[in-house]
């Protein structure tokens, strides 16, 4: 209990600094290189405060800068803060629109540029589908979890469809990441955190540049494949 309030306050704390420094610097940073910077700090003080070692493997498949598409499973709250924090590229968080509605912290993901997505595919759904869509042919990179939330037993779910389509409408190559670790470190639906080491596996980049909406299903297929492949691998070392 008492590492688990001393984690959080250090998150918190955090949050408000790193959070308002971004919404003052956000004005003057148009190309967020200098807010990421403050959502690595915030990545990075989340994974010393509660002692979470992070281990990649797979960085040498990645032969160029991007923009890359990086989709990864989602076993716990805490693969977020090693993606932000061990990640070594500037990209930007495609989530659902609740997260936005968040007091200050929700304010801090819009001055960081994050995308916005509203599942129920309403108008304003495709609207900021084709914003994404151009901002990533312009040289951003983004992070999904296509599973769409973190998993509630461990295993890899199904995956949603949004993120294929923004591959295939930007053309940009999809990085299957397996992450494995995080579930025993905070699982869905507690707060409660110990200390550990997620590992994290990075396999080739899946080109998307000669795909059309009709080899969505392929492509999904292909990526579950390679991630879930790669989650059993690192989940038994």
């Amino acid at each position: 209990m008492i590492r688990t309030i001393f984690v959080w306050s250090c998150i918190v704390v955090a949050t408000l600094v790193l959070g308002f420094l971004a919404l003052v610097t956000y004005p003057f940073d148009r190309k967020g290189k200098v807010v990421h910077r403050y959502a690595r700090l915030w990545g990075g003080v989340a994974l010393l405060a509660n002692r979470v070692k992070v281990k990649i493997e797979g960085m040498d498949h990645l032969n160029g800068k991007g923009p890359y598409i990086f989709m990864s499973n989602h076993q716990g709250s805490y693969d977020i803060f090693a993606l932000l924090g061990r990640l070594p590229y500037q990209f930007k968080w495609l989530a659902k629109k609740e997260l936005f509605s968040i007091p200050f912290f929700g304010w801090t993901m819009g001055a960081a540029g994050y995308i916005s997505i509203d599942r129920e595919g309403t108008r304003e759904t495709v609207e900021a589908m084709n914003v994404a869509v151009q901002k990533i042919r312009d040289g951003m990179s983004v992070v999904i979890f296509p599973e769409g939330s973190r998993s509630p037993d461990g295993s890899i779910q199904p995956f949603k469809k949004g993120g294929f389509t923004l591959a295939i409408k930007s053309k940009v190559p999809i990085v299957p990441i397996s992450i494995s670790g995080s579930r025993d470190i905070m699982p869905k639906d507690k707060l409660t955190a110990v200390p550990g080491e997620i590992r994290m596996f990075l396999d080739h980049p899946i080109e998307t540049q000669h795909c059309s909406s009709k080899d969505r299903e392929l492509l999904m297929k292909k990526v579950r494949e390679t991630i879930s492949k790669n989650f059993k691998l690192i989940s038994q070392k």
